[in-house]
């Protein structure tokens, strides 16, 4: 395995024009990340955080700055390679779940395997991550007949059912009651080390963060 970070940032930057005024989101961010490293990125509402996820995920554009994604320039990919990126090699997880309310658990995650075109048997691997999560038994049934908690272990389920080299997580707890956040993190931890993916976790849960590998703080889109 290569010991080149999977995500290597430099002067990242993103403004936004509203009406006649710029908005800084991103003033020159940066990041390298590791495979297989758990991180947190904590900051304030308007810090940048979720501009960030949608840069890495291939999802915006910045407005400057350099990113790699396993080696691959992001900048240089047409639109048809971001949109292959986000099919196969990066997962994502929101604080509103975004499940579909018209099909069951398994069917929201069958659908992500038929976006990236995989189609077949499940890996044994997925099964395992599925015990993991506790949500084996609960898959046949719609969103609407599980708790939160049970709706996020679907999400990431979906989110990694095409073992994505990265997962960005933002704030995936912050729906969930306090027992059933830090349930859903410590199995989200337990996968990625499982699975050795490199899991970006926006939070603004500062006790949740102090658990993962390292901690990033953003403060008007800068490091600090």
């Amino acid at each position: 395995m290569s010991n080149s970070p999977i995500i290597s940032i430099r002067d990242l930057k993103k403004s936004y024009h509203v009406g006649e005024v710029d908005v800084h989101a991103l003033r020159g961010v940066d990041l390298d990340v590791a495979r297989g490293e758990f991180l947190s990125i904590i900051g304030p509402s308007g810090s940048g955080k979720s501009t960030l996820f949608h840069i890495i995920g291939g999802l915006t554009p910045p407005t400057s700055g350099s990113i790699f994604i396993d080696g691959q320039d992001l900048l240089k990919m047409s639109e048809t390679g971001r949109t292959n990126l986000r099919k196969k090699s990066v997962g994502f997880v929101f604080q509103k779940y975004n499940l579909l309310p018209t099909l069951t658990g398994r069917g929201n995650i069958e659908i992500a395997r038929h976006i990236a075109g995989r189609n077949g048997e499940r890996e044994p691997w997925f099964e395992e991550v599925l015990e993991l999560l506790g949500i084996a038994g609960r898959l046949d049934h719609k969103p609407s007949a599980m708790s939160g908690g049970e709706q996020q272990r679907v999400a990431i389920a979906r989110a990694i059912v095409n073992r994505p080299a990265i997962l960005l997580a933002d704030e995936p707890t912050g729906n969930l009651d306090h027992d059933t956040a830090h349930a859903v993190f410590a199995q989200l931890k337990a996968i990625v080390r499982q699975t050795g993916l490199a899991a970006l976790v926006a939070t603004h849960n500062q006790e949740l963060a102090g658990r993962m590998d390292r901690v990033l703080k953003l403060n008007a889109g800068v490091v600090v």
